[in-house]
């Protein structure tokens, strides 16, 4: 309503419908104030009533308008909208307010966190600091006191020493003393004593010779006395025959009794050894002792309800080497059940070719006791030697199943006596070797294992019925090795669970197959360890899977290494094939040593490692010799010689010429006089 009163800026807006007021009348010429200068100014002085008037006959047209109702709700509208404009900035203010009021809170709340903190920090700085100073004080009272104690050390280590050296002053002097003393009272008393000797020399004479009499008198009586009872005692036990009798009849019983129990004694422990005893040589065996069957029942009593098993379970040869050895393990077999004479094999090829393991599944497929020995455990034995390989025949021969005797590295004593430089003890065990082997026997079967079967005594060959070569495996047996050892040492561990072991994700199969194709020359021991090398790989990941970047790292490390054995291999071989024949140059010229270089592929037969060998020995010799096929198998039509002459000629030709030469330093036989003093076969057949 304030338009009412012309307060409004303009004139105010008339509403639709209402009478234009008439325009306010020109104030008066002296009304402006600008006259009467003298009068004073009121408050109502510029009161202008115009404006009520115009209010009443607004409101006077206004009541008699017939808009008269809706200009005032328009009005009360207005006044309504003012209001909530009021409020809502009133509300706007409110809220400004308050926003403001959180502002100081959060200011205020801040200022006091950073108060808090700083207050933190100055008490840590004060705590730290005064830590400070109670661990610097606290050093320097420990200094101090340890300046304290070592100068209370120094001045005890000072006074002990003075008191020491004062001691040890007294000491001396009384020492000194002392011993002044001693010698005045020694020469006094030797003084004395001579003196009192001289003065009392006839005295103590007669008492010596008192002394002597009555002993030599005491003595006769009591030899007297012991004739006399011994003599009575001897002429009643004569006289007495009854007596005589008893005690020659004791006398004889207890020797016998002695000489029985001692010879009983012999007999029972050497029948205990050779039934239950293992001999020292053999190094492993499949039969049980008393002490193991005591310490081992269960092992003992699986073993006894154990079955034959097939001869090549786990053992990958090539297929034709596989069909020969399944033969052999069948003829051995049927020679155990049939109580026959077994076979002496040789198995002879590259290391780590599966000689040992074929020879344990063929003594268990046979129903045989095993036992493993050594060559090189004979040499060190030196003059027992003999005896151990007796035991070890003895041993076997007491067998109930049978024995299958498996000598490793054969040639390590069994070399040759003609050509070889070897000691009067190691010759001594290999005549004893040849004399338990000269027959075939149906309680053991022996079975020699070797690397170079080339460097055989001539004797030993003779003993070997039949010789199986042991090359290295081809591609397919690579193949079907490297997957076994995959499935023992990588797939079983990985899904058994009970290991800390994973396998990734990848082609197993053909993964196995391209790994055979790279390891091309290994042996199966190394194929094994290429095995062991996966599994060991796995278990050093942090996670513990084995990848296939890990199994091809590994794969190419072990051929590498491979590779490296090999160059040492040929470097061995170039070095031996410079010396292979030195020729007989007179009567003075002694006979070298031959040597045999084996082909990387696999090792050479008996006849071919042999006839290069008879051969030289004709050329040098001027005498028709004939081949070694000649020698086994004579053409028919001609006289056969002798078995052995002609290699009984050649070895005849080098001991000889080596007989000529000077003996080594150690004062060594030589090879003539060894070979007269070797017995030879039973057969008659010349060694």
């Amino acid at each position: 309503m304030s338009w009412l009163f012309g307060l409004n800026k303009g004139q105010p807006e008339v509403p639709p419908g209402l009478p234009v007021p008439p325009a306010p009348p020109a104030p008066p010429a002296g009304s402006s104030g600008g006259g009467g200068g003298d009068k004073p100014k009121d408050k109502w002085s510029n009161f202008d009533p115009t404006g009520l008037e115009r209010a009443a006959q607004a409101a006077k047209d206004l009541d008699n308008s017939r808009h008269a109702k809706e200009a005032l709700d328009l009005s009360r509208m207005q006044e309504q909208s003012t209001q909530m404009e009021h409020q809502s900035k009133i509300k706007e203010y409110e809220a400004a307010v308050e926003q403001i009021k959180g502002d100081q809170i959060r200011v205020q709340a801040e200022e006091r966190r950073k108060t808090l903190n700083e207050e933190t920090k100055q008490h840590q700085a004060r705590a730290h600091f005064q830590d400070k100073l109670a661990r610097q004080r606290y050093e320097d009272q420990l200094r101090q006191q340890q300046t304290l104690n070592d100068e209370n050390l120094r001045k005890q280590e000072e006074s002990v020493q003075k008191q020491e050296a004062m001691r040890k002053s007294t000491i001396e002097h009384e020492m000194g003393l002392r011993h002044k003393n001693e010698l005045l009272r020694i020469q006094a008393e030797t003084k004395a004593r001579a003196q009192v000797e001289r003065e009392n020399a006839d005295i103590i004479r007669e008492q010596i010779r008192l002394k002597a009499a009555e002993h030599r008198q005491t003595v006769l009586e009591s030899i007297k006395t012991a004739g006399a009872v011994f003599g009575e005692g001897f002429r009643a036990f004569v006289s007495d025959w009854d007596k005589v009798t008893a005690t020659v009849a004791g006398l004889t019983l207890l020797a016998v009794g002695v000489y029985s129990a001692r010879s009983a004694t012999g007999v029972a422990g050497r029948y205990i050894e050779a039934r239950l005893g293992k001999p020292s040589l053999v190094r492993e065996t499949s039969r049980f002792t008393v002490a193991e069957a005591i310490k081992h029942p269960v092992k003992m009593a699986k073993r006894l309800k154990s079955k034959p098993q097939d001869a090549l379970e786990g053992v990958v040869l090539s297929p034709s080497l596989e069909e020969r050895v399944r033969d052999i393990a069948i003829a051995t077999r049927n020679t155990r059940q049939n109580h026959g004479l077994y076979r002496n094999i040789l198995m002879y090829g590259p290391p780590g070719t599966g000689k040992t393991l074929f020879a344990k599944k063929l003594a268990m497929h046979s129903g045989m006791d095993y036992a493993i020995m050594t060559g090189g455990d004979v040499a060190p034995m030196g003059r027992d030697g003999v005896t151990a390989i007796h035991k070890v025949f003895d041993w076997a021969g007491t067998s109930r199943r049978g024995l299958l005797l498996f000598v490793d590295e054969a040639d390590a004593f069994l070399r040759k006596r003609s050509t070889e430089k070897i000691s009067e003890d190691l010759r001594a065990t290999l005549n004893a070797f040849l004399y338990r082997t000269g027959e075939q026997s149906n309680k053991f079967m022996l079975v020699l294992a070797s690397n170079q079967p080339e460097q055989f005594d001539w004797a030993i060959n003779d003993r070997i019925d039949e010789m199986v070569n042991f090359a290295l495996p081809g591609p397919d047996e690579r193949e079907r090795l490297v997957r076994l050892y995959f499935d023992k040492y990588v797939l079983e561990p990985a899904t058994g669970g009970r290991q800390r072991m994973k396998l990734a994700q990848f082609d197993y199969g053909q993964k196995c197959s391209d790994i055979a194709k790279r390891i091309e020359g290994m042996s199966g021991r190394e194929i094994s360890k290429l095995g062991v090398a996966w599994q060991a790989a796995a278990y050093s990941s942090q996670d513990g899977v084995l990848t296939e970047a890990m199994i091809d790292a590994r794969v190419d490390e072990a051929f590498k290494q491979h590779l490296q054995k090999m160059d040492w291999l040929h470097g061995d071989e170039e070095a031996q094939t410079r010396t292979l024949i030195r020729p007989l140059a007179g009567a003075t010229a002694a006979v070298g040593q031959i040597g045999f270089t084996l082909p990387l592929s696999e090792a050479p037969e008996a006849q071919e490692v042999i006839a290069p060998v008879l051969e030289s020995s004709t050329k040098l010799e001027g005498e028709s010799l004939a081949p070694f096929s000649d020698i086994d198998q004579p053409a028919e039509g001609k006289s056969a010689p002798p078995a052995g002459q002609d290699c009984d000629d050649a070895v005849k030709a080098a001991t000889e010429a080596e007989s000529l030469a000077p003996t080594d330093s150690e004062g060594k036989v030589t090879e003539k006089q060894d070979k007269a003093a070797s017995p030879p076969p039973k057969d008659g057949t010349p060694v």
